[in-house]
């Protein structure tokens, strides 16, 4: 293991570590109260011909990318001593040791027509060694964010040893108009709120859109019939179609499966919410739960063969998990207060919730035996968790308070450091991670 690999591998297992002087072994001090960013230094990318603003801006995302993680520190660069004007040239490793760099990022662009190709290397600069092979990505000069963001992925893994989140997007509800009176459609944007596009008029409320396992489709609920149903829309096209439902119900809370061949949800008829699976295609209608109480807000475990639900059986709401096929299910939640909107780790280790205890809205998460239960974030209104693809990243909705409250997102380490606001182009609510991009 690298000494910057272990470093953040402490990091993200939650530990307190800190780093001895720049000249010392780079060992972890798990004891120390604080913990301290490492230090990296990525110079504007070097341009091999054509390629203009692209250059500074592709390592100017990278490095937004990484700080943004809390994981890492950026030296400035009007600090660095050496300067990259060539991809190939050697690494005055002495210059990068003199400001404290642990890891060195260099890269080069070039453009032509309308073909961009980026290639970058990592240096652990205290043994002087590349980290791993260098690697380029081409793309058009209209997906120049995206190879940034791949670039801060391959960085981010060979670091951390953990899968990059870099390169995916957040479908959410985009929100405007009186807190009273709110107009709402669907949106999609990149993880950092670049890039937003709409994909629905605000003639309907649209409510909790979620992407497929392949991020070509949404699931959401709407209002446009006049009550909640169900809408798949295919990516691409901006196709939308209902989903197929009996007379005399409203269907909400969808989710896929795994696999994206069904789809879970509640169904509310003559009073009483139940959960049920149906196809994909809106076939195969089944019944999952069978009780007096409300049950909602389903989601399956990475695997397909269970589903975390959220019921008020007990007198209020808790977490539940059964059977992906109905079943018996067992009580997950296990503290004070109310549970609700949990969502499934893509690592399968946890379950995120939303808490409401003692007037106050909490993100939190556990593990999938009901242990280890752990408080992310307080506020007054905190909801809807949604986990980064590579399940160390949760995204969720935090309401100010008052008439003139409006939504935003937020993001959160499962540490529950490193809270940061999402910048949207307006109020926003109800994110939904998609997979990393293909």
């Amino acid at each position: 293991m690298s000494k910057l690999h272990a470093l953040a591998t402490a990091f993200l297992l939650g530990m307190l570590a800190a780093v001895q002087p720049a000249n010392a072994e780079l060992n972890i001090i798990i004891d120390s109260p604080v913990i301290e960013p490492m230090p990296f230094a990525i110079p504007d990318f070097v341009d091999e011909g054509g390629a203009g603003d692209y250059a500074q801006n592709i390592s100017r995302v990278v490095a937004a990318d990484l700080a943004g993680t809390g994981l890492f520190r950026e030296i400035p660069r009007e600090a660095h001593i050496s300067r990259v004007t060539s991809f190939d040239a050697p690494i005055a490793y002495n210059d990068w040791q003199a400001i404290n760099a642990q890891a060195l990022i260099t890269g080069a662009v070039q453009a032509s027509g309308d073909r961009i190709v980026v290639k970058f290397y990592l240096f652990d600069v205290f043994t002087g060694q590349p980290l791993g092979e260098g690697l380029q990505f081409a793309g058009t000069p209209g997906t120049w964010r995206r190879m940034a963001h791949k670039v801060a992925d391959a960085v981010y893994s060979r670091i951390t040893g953990e899968g990059g989140y870099f390169d995916s997007r957040v479908v959410y509800v985009a929100e405007s108009g009186p807190k009273n009176q709110r107009q709402k459609r669907l949106a999609v944007m990149d993880y950092d709120g670049a890039n937003t596009s709409y994909l629905t008029d605000s003639s309907s409320i649209v409510l909790a859109p979620r992407f497929s396992p392949t991020g070509g489709q949404i699931l959401f609920t709407s209002y446009a019939s006049g009550f909640p149903q169900i809408y798949l829309m295919d990516v691409g096209s901006l196709g939308v179609r209902a989903l197929e439902q009996q007379d005399g119900t409203m269907t909400f809370a969808p989710r896929f499966s795994p696999d994206g061949g069904t789809i879970v949800f509640s169904l509310e008829r003559g009073g009483n919410t139940d959960i049920y699976a149906m196809d994909v295609n809106g076939g195969g209608l089944r019944q999952l739960t069978n009780a007096p109480s409300i049950e909602t807000a389903p989601s399956f475990s990475p695997d397909g063969s269970q589903i975390v639900f959220e019921s008020d059986r007990s007198g209020n709401q808790q977490l539940y998990i059964m059977p992906a096929g109905g079943g018996e299910a067992r009580r997950l939640s296990g503290g004070q207060g109310r549970y609700g909107t949990p969502v499934w780790s893509p690592r399968g280790d946890m379950v995120a919730f939303t808490k409401q205890n003692q007037g106050r809205f909490h993100i939190g998460v556990m593990r999938v035996d009901g242990s280890e239960e752990r408080l992310l974030t307080s506020s007054f209104l905190d909801e809807g968790p949604t986990w980064a693809p590579n399940g160390r990243v949760i995204m969720f909705t935090r309401e100010s308070a008052g008439a003139g409250g409006s939504a935003q997102l937020f993001s959160v380490d499962i540490t529950g450091r490193n809270l940061r606001q999402i910048t949207t182009e307006g109020a926003a609510s109800d994110p939904a991670w998609s997979p990393l991009l293909k």
